[in-house]
């Protein structure tokens, strides 16, 4: 089910205020009129071509037959007319052939295509994140040759990291790059979990690929990026010859079984010819470009899947009778919808804080990219900021939303287990997104060693300004005030945890991070909290003059963070302590005894 629209132009319109992105320069042309339209095309194209095989591409996998990738013509139908109605080019400059929307916006379309079949949404996401990399890191020639067929979405891209023998370890890849006279490089070796990897649905696949270059620094400092399409292309940008990419073989997966998923080998027995992105040895900069921007998509993803699952077991929890009310003696009294037992209601209610909180923390984060490029002071500090947050930002829902999953399944109990009702189907689909793009371990690590620490933690502090004015405004409301205080207690319990961290990364930096995940899961917590605070605020001020479903969004909206704010923050309180101890019980845990 997709995301409703009135949830959408809350969080958009009311609270984020998205329309005035258009006073920034380079999205003048995208205000409120123009917003909806993209809101209303992306909305029926969903429905109309992602959502109806969205259940048969997760029954039909891929299948390799005369050793090519042969999928089911609707997902290429579905594409084709994401790519007629410029989808592709929603967030490219308009002087690029891009229809230059500002990235909040892109990131809500690009969560209502998610929402409807993430696995065919798959091959665009990748498709426009991987023509980001090359338009902030490829030479001139390089974006006059790849960037238009890309945008236009006749050439598909791909993100090539992962190897057999190292997945997340980096440091650890064993792909060559031969230098050769003429500049290019030859490249030999395989590369393992490749999303989108082979398939016939576009002209070109245009590979992004990590290597090393012979006698270049050893780990991670070694890394160079190239551009390996799967057939060549010429000085003038038109597709040749094919390259020597080969598909080794398909993954079968837990969930997203529409998108394919491969094993690739560069070099064997063709030569396989690639291009340097950037800088020798300078990669890993370069692929962070395309990464970041896929870990915050990675949690509208995630937060998506979640949401479609609660908005099903919401409609089935309306229809499904059984069972009446508590004290109805009279059998013979008709059963009531499962909606109204108070437990069911405690379920939807939890799932739909953990869906909405998500959204609203995901575009949020899409706002700030947005007010990075407005320029001067409030561009650093929501640079800032989005960096700070974008671990949280990726982390927190594919944990929480794939809660909301599992709560939908419980919502339907029995039922929800067969594949009779999408919720199953759901949760496995959801399920990767804790792993990809950097487990949500890694993120830990990176939000604790990078994000916190690594500018003196300025960053938390300009997180913390934030929390404070959101703080102030609720303690005028006798409604919200009480929310404000739990939340401003809670809050004051990271400056503690701050402090032992530092510490701790004087001395012992290896503790800390032992501990990091219980500080990610904590603040994300947090974070959410405010984020609904703020939210609540928004609704309280609107809520008077609204009427009928309005009114009921809105004190939908007073309702969750008023739940979130009560059960779900304190929960962490545990943690947070725990995280400020530094027990190195686990760091120091010997293997034989697990």
């Amino acid at each position: 089910m997709l995301p409703p629209r009135d949830d959408l132009n809350f969080l958009l319109f009311d609270w984020l205020h998205a329309q005035n992105l258009s006073d920034i320069p380079q999205f003048a042309h995208a205000d409120a009129d123009t917003m909806q339209a993209m809101l209303d095309a992306a909305l029926a194209l969903a429905e109309a071509e992602f959502l109806p095989h969205a259940a048969k591409s997760d029954a039909n996998p891929p299948q390799i037959k005369g050793g090519r990738v042969v999928l089911m013509p609707e997902i290429t139908q579905a594409l084709s007319a994401y790519r007629d109605a410029g989808f592709f080019g929603m967030g490219t400059p308009l002087d690029e052939g891009g229809l230059g929307l500002p990235y909040t916006l892109v990131a809500t379309l690009g969560g209502i295509f998610s929402c409807a079949n993430v696995a065919t949404n798959g091959y665009a996401f990748l498709t426009k994140a991987a023509a980001n990399l090359i338009r902030e890191v490829g030479s001139e020639d390089q974006k006059r040759r790849y960037l238009p067929p890309m945008v236009e979405g006749r050439w598909y891209g791909t993100m090539c990291l992962s190897e057999p023998q190292a997945g997340s370890s980096l440091a650890d890849i064993r792909t060559i790059a031969e230098p050769l006279p003429d500049g290019r490089y030859a490249l030999r070796g395989n590369k393992m979990w490749i999303s989108s990897g082979d398939h016939e649905i576009s002209e070109n696949i245009v590979h992004l690929v990590l290597a090393k270059i012979p006698a270049g620094p050893a780990g991670s400092k070694g890394i160079s990026l190239f551009i390996v399409p799967r057939l060549q292309v010429d000085a003038d940008g038109n597709a040749g010859a094919r390259n020597g990419v080969t598909l080794i073989g398909l993954n079968h997966k837990l969930g997203t079984h529409g998108q394919v998923n491969c094993l690739l080998g560069f070099g064997e027995p063709e030569e396989c010819i690639g291009e340097l992105v950037g800088a020798p040895h300078d990669g890993l900069r370069g692929m962070f470009v395309m990464m970041n921007e896929a870990r915050i998509g990675v949690g509208i993803g995630a937060t998506m899947g979640g949401y479609a699952g609660y908005r099903a077991a919401l409609a089935y929890a309306k229809e499904r009778r059984q069972g009446r009310a508590v004290g109805e003696r009279d059998a013979s009294s008709p059963m009531i919808p499962i909606i109204e037992h108070a437990d069911v209601r405690r379920m939807l209610l939890r799932a739909k804080s953990y869906v909405e909180g998500g959204l609203a923390l995901c575009l949020y984060a899409a706002r700030l990219v947005d007010e990075a490029k407005s320029g001067g002071v409030v561009a650093a500090e929501s640079q800032a900021l989005v960096d700070l947050l974008t671990p949280i930002v990726k982390a927190w829902p594919s944990d929480y939303a794939l809660e909301a999953n599992s709560i939908a399944i419980q919502v339907h109990g029995g039922a929800g287990y067969t594949r009779d009702f999408p919720v199953e189907r759901l949760w496995r689909e959801n399920r990767i997104n804790a792993i990809h793009e950097g487990t949500n371990g890694i993120q830990a690590m990176d939000l604790l060693g990078r994000k916190l620490l690594g500018d003196g933690g300025r960053a938390f502090v300009l997180l913390s300004a934030r929390v404070e004015t959101t703080l102030a405004a609720a303690r005028s409301d006798d409604a919200l005030g009480p929310l404000a205080d739990i939340l401003a207690m809670r809050w004051a319990n990271f400056a503690p945890a701050m402090q032992a961290a530092g510490a701790a990364a004087r001395t012992d930096m290896d503790l800390a991070l032992a501990n990091a995940y219980l500080l990610l899961d904590a603040m994300g917590h947090a974070v959410v909290a405010w984020l609904w605070l703020d939210q609540a605020l928004t609704a309280s001020r609107l809520v008077t003059d609204a009427r009928g479903p309005r009114l009921s969004l809105l004190q939908g909206k007073i309702a969750a963070a008023h739940y979130f704010i009560t059960w779900e923050l304190p929960a962490k309180d545990a943690q947070l302590v725990r995280f400020t101890a530094l027990d190195p019980f686990c760091r120091d845990l010997h293997p034989d005894l697990l």
